[in-house]
């Protein structure tokens, strides 16, 4: 038999409620995917304009090749900085388009990029090969060696491969979060040794300061972003709030609870759903970012975040002391739940909970939750959700044991009608491994959910 329980009851204090549940998103700016896209794409088109402008009549296919490789240096130039500003953590992109967008639009983003730039190596050396009569080879060697900033801007391409190498699936799996994350620390170099050689040997900057001063300040506004929203803004935001630990608790044999205090945590107005970057100025984490939800509604002196034990770092948070510093970056992302007027549906998986858990004590009833998990010692947060159920009315579902076991999909479109009567009808959350997020998603999808109703947050890196 399925391990379904619901729990539908009255009145209990819900920890961590702050005085209101009100969201004021609106009082920040945001960025819409399709006005973000727009804007890239017309910086794309001013690329064009820029090549075209510098490109004399072609002749032959030697000036074919090298005109090709010229409007693919410059895509690759422009892509970069693309990448960069999508990463930055600019408020207006995290709260409108959303952290886990980005990161999809980077990783997209960075293969066409590497690909673009292998491209624009291989059709300049073979265009100026054709023209001077030469073998491929000698005349990459000519190019290397008798040309201003080629041998850097190889290098560059070099690491601009290898990260994007690092970042492929297979190679992730088999590296630590920290490993792939400072791995990344490298394109900077990449970028830093390959903007000589676009001045040096672009055509379309040779002979026009207007072009260099416009990719200058391009490059710079997005260094200046980078500085002051990575960098300058955390340390700000640490003195002005004072971050530290208060607390640790084990909510289950591998997961637990750390609570964050501070002065005046209203003014950064975080939401449910939401997620800061974390630096504990810990001795052994100190050099360590990661990014973990709030796992509850925040009060104006703590917060409350939750991690489960994925390696290293997720471990030893369980041994931090009252007191420790913390440098927060947030908050970020766009998983937050929209003022529609439907009913709502919380779909958790695991330790996936965490955001949704700070949903269900803020969203106005009626409000279904249904948590899944493979065992019950992996259900998190079951005191705090009932209470919660019986304060707002709300009703939880939980969802218990393996496919194996139960012989059976607990996600199946089936399942998920029978547990919630108008389901094609709701707004839908859905928080929890990749392999449960996809299911649960084509899940809702056969249940006739909309899919633009249907929002999702993917925690795995």
């Amino acid at each position: 038999m399925l391990g379904v329980e619901r729990r539908t009851v009255p009145v209990a204090s819900r920890p961590l409620q702050p005085s209101h549940g009100v969201t004021r998103a609106t009082s920040f700016a945001r960025a819409t995917p399709a006005v973000v896209l727009a804007i890239i794409g017309a910086g794309l088109l001013a690329i064009l304009v820029l090549w075209w402008s510098d490109t004399p009549a072609v002749h032959g296919l030697g000036d074919y090749l090298t005109g090709a490789g010229r409007i693919l240096g410059l895509m690759a130039g422009y892509g970069v900085v693309v990448l960069v500003a999508l990463m930055a953590r600019l408020p207006p992109l995290e709260r409108g388009v959303g952290a886990d967008r980005l990161a999809r639009w980077h990783a997209m983003g960075g293969r066409y990029v590497v690909t673009v730039i292998v491209a624009h190596a291989v059709l300049i050396t073979w265009g100026y090969a054709v023209s001077a009569h030469e073998g491929l080879i000698s005349e990459a060697g000519t190019l290397l060696l008798s040309y201003p900033d080629v041998l850097m801007a190889t290098v560059a391409g070099l690491l601009f491969v290898s990260i994007g190498l690092v970042s492929a699936r297979a190679a992730r799996r088999r590296m630590s979060y920290d490993t792939w994350y400072y791995l990344h620390f490298y394109t900077y170099l990449a970028i830093g040794l390959a903007f000589s050689h676009q001045f040096a040997d672009g055509a379309a900057f040779a002979g026009s300061l207007k072009a260099r001063f416009a990719w200058s300040a391009l490059y710079s506004a997005v260094a200046a972003l980078v500085l002051w929203y990575r960098v300058v803004s955390p340390v700000r935001s640490a003195l002005h709030h004072r971050f530290h630990v208060v607390g640790v608790r084990r909510e289950s044999a591998d997961v637990v609870s750390v609570y964050i205090g501070g002065r005046n945590l209203n003014e950064l107005q975080a939401e449910p759903g939401q997620f800061f970057r974390w630096r504990f100025l810990d001795r052994s984490l100190w050099w360590s970012s990661h990014p973990y939800s709030l796992s509850a509604l925040p009060r104006p002196d703590v917060m409350r975040i939750t991690v489960k034990d994925r390696g290293d770092h997720s471990r030893a948070l369980a041994q931090l002391s009252p007191g420790t510093r913390v440098l927060a970056e947030g908050p970020y992302g766009a998983f937050i739940p929209e003022r529609t007027g439907r009913r709502v549906l919380l779909l958790a998986g695991g330790v996936g909970i965490t955001p949704l858990r700070a949903m269900f004590a803020m969203l106005p009833p009626p409000v279904t939750l249904i948590y899944r998990a493979s065992r019950p010692e992996d259900v998190v947060f079951s005191d705090e959700l009932n209470a919660i159920a019986r304060d707002r009315g709300a009703t939880v579902h939980y969802l218990l044991g393996s496919r194996d076991r139960l012989g059976l999909e607990p996600l199946s479109a089936e399942r998920l009608n029978h547990l919630v009567p108008g389901l094609h009808r709701h707004d839908v959350y859905v928080c929890g491994p990749s392999g449960m997020t996809g299911t649960a998603i084509a899940a809702l999808r056969a249940a006739g959910v909309p899919r633009r109703r249907i929002h999702h947050e993917n925690f795995e890196f």
